[in-house]
């Protein structure tokens, strides 16, 4: 099962509505703020990499406020 690290960055003073928002969808196992380069970071674990793509390009970029994303493909030992 893929697991993927998303670091967001959103508007100004849009951060606590995209957490609620992220929080909402299934796959997410956290989603945390943050202090720096990215504005929140995402914990997401998947079937397969097409659900993850699934999930980063129709249901987190799409949130309103969300201007850029990284997604990051953690690989089990």
């Amino acid at each position: 099962m893929p697991r993927a690290f998303i670091l967001i960055n959103v508007g100004t003073g849009s951060g606590d509505n995209v957490l609620k928002q992220l929080k909402n969808i299934s796959a997410v196992e956290g989603a945390y703020a943050s202090f720096g380069l990215y504005d929140i970071i995402v914990k997401i674990k998947v079937a397969t990499m097409e659900e993850l793509k699934e999930i980063v390009s129709h249901k987190i970029r799409v949130i309103n406020q969300v201007l850029s994303t990284l997604t990051l493909i953690a690989m089990d030992e």
